[in-house]
């Protein structure tokens, strides 16, 4: 006999098996490990498809939610995840677990409770911003707190919510976080901001602030900026801990003993500095 050996084996897999289908089951085949034929070109190139591919900002809006109170977090979860275009990515019951779980899933919004048994969602949202500068913090506390606001505004969050909102109204607020606005209203930070202000004498020129080294100085405008002590190491490269120390003695030169309190100091000196023309 010449020409090719006849094999069963090879004739049992190949009988009944039409071309077509052999074309078909391969193409299936590339397109479950990812790869897509180009229809109509002059040869046969795979590409990559784009299904599956990382979360972007056409899809669904994604939310991390933080709360110590189990009931609470399921409800908010299930009234979010109700919605076509939000969907709850990861939860968390305590800071320390939120510090982990945030950072690797990467959502857009963050949902915090202020108040968490192993700290306060106001340091979450500045840890996590200090990482994560895209991330939008909204601050969903039960107390009607002027001094948590603040802070929170000083950490860099984007609203602050009172639990006994109505729920369409939190969803809202998340669809505006994730556009990049912002739910801070503006007539309350105003109102706390001049409160503060008022607080103390301010008589001396704002370029006259006692004692403050050039450094100090640096370090309080960087402050009056909301930045973090991590930042503000990055920024003008030194330690974290020897920035501790030196808005310690800014702070006890101040005659403060928080730094918001520095914060809006630094706030009226740049702001005396502009109307004079500096």
């Amino acid at each position: 006999m010449t020409g090719k050996r006849w094999h069963p084996a090879r004739q049992s897999r190949i009988k009944g098996r039409p071309a077509l289908a052999r074309r078909r089951g391969s193409e299936k085949d590339l397109r479950r490990y990812g790869y897509s034929k180009r229809a109509r070109g002059s040869q046969d190139e795979e590409h990559p498809t784009t299904e599956g591919g990382p979360p972007g900002t056409d899809g669904p809006i994604r939310v991390f939610l933080l709360d110590d109170h189990e009931v609470v977090r399921r409800g908010v979860h299930d009234l979010l995840n109700d919605e076509p275009d939000i969907t709850v990515i990861g939860e968390a019951g305590t800071a320390a677990q939120a510090l982990v779980r945030v950072p690797a899933l990467r959502p857009q919004v963050a949902v915090l409770d202020v108040r968490l048994p192993d700290g306060n969602g106001v340091a979450v949202c500045r840890e996590l911003r200090s990482r994560m500068p895209e991330l939008a913090c909204l601050m969903l506390t039960s107390f009607d707190d002027e001094e948590a606001l603040l802070d929170s505004i000083m950490a860099g969050a984007s609203g602050y919510v009172l639990k006994q909102i109505q729920g369409s109204d939190l969803v809202s607020a998340v669809r505006t976080l994730a556009r990049g606005q912002s739910l801070l209203d503006p007539s309350a930070t105003t109102k706390l901001m001049e409160r503060l202000r008022h607080g103390r004498e301010q008589e001396e020129e704002p370029d006259a602030l006692p004692g403050l080294t050039d450094r100090e100085r640096e370090i309080l405008a960087l402050i009056g900026e909301g930045l973090t002590n991590r930042q503000i190491g990055q920024r003008l490269f030194l330690a974290e801990k020897t920035v501790k120390n030196h808005i310690s003695r800014l702070l006890a030169k101040l005659g403060v003993e928080r730094r918001i309190q520095a914060a809006v100091i630094a706030t009226q000196a740049q702001d005396r500095l502009k109307e004079q023309g500096h």
